[in-house]
């Protein structure tokens, strides 16, 4: 897995990826959009208007979720009960998740979707295919690679202070060694997705 992004001069960005690489991009993306879920449904006979105005009204979950991803890619505002566990501070918590999550949950399948659908354009010739990404379309691949190394990191029980050598050093017969390699390799096409963009 070598592939990096450079950079197009429409601000987009491109990066070939392989049969392989396509085939384990999907995968996590299709699982990660299985974990945030399916997303809500407009009631069937409802109008435009009447969706529009209950989803401003829709209110979301006021508790983190259980499963440690989805609590990392859904985190507690103001940092959560275990670190402030003042009463005002979880109630607010509370209630900036209850206004908030449904939509970040929205933004974040959406991302994930896009990424998909992006791979889906691609038909390896030779084993090989270019991906070209328009700027918006960047900004979603970001989101989801972000989200896929959360929550990958956060199986891995990765910490802020880990730098990877330890991982990069487990024994190929550790069961952990295929996600250490995609955690890895997915941060190598965040970081230059990134200066892609910033280049």
């Amino acid at each position: 897995m070598t592939g990096h992004f450079e950079p197009l001069p429409d601000g987009g960005a491109a990066v070939p990826l392989d049969e392989v690489e396509i085939s384990i991009l999907r995968s996590l993306a299709v699982q990660l959009m299985e974990l945030i879920g399916p997303g809500e449904q407009p009631a069937e006979g409802e109008g435009e208007g009447e969706d529009l105005l209950a989803s401003i009204f829709n209110d979301g979950p006021s508790e983190p979720p259980a499963d440690p991803v989805l609590a990392r890619l859904f985190p507690d505002a103001y940092g959560g009960p275990d670190l402030v566990p003042d009463d005002d501070v979880r109630a607010a918590s509370a209630e900036f998740r209850r206004y908030t999550e449904n939509d970040l949950r929205s933004r974040k399948r959406e991302d994930a979707l896009a990424l998909i659908r992006g791979l889906d354009t691609l038909a390896p010739a030779g084993g090989e295919a270019v991906l070209r990404l328009k700027p918006d379309a960047c900004r979603q691949w970001l989101g989801a690679l972000n989200d896929l190394r959360l929550a990958i990191g956060t199986r891995l029980e990765v910490t802020d202070e880990d730098d990877g050598g330890e991982l990069l050093r487990l024994p190929d017969s550790d069961p952990r060694k295929p996600m250490v390699m995609a955690y890895l390799w997915l941060g190598g096409l965040q970081e230059t997705l990134v200066e892609s963009l910033m280049g």
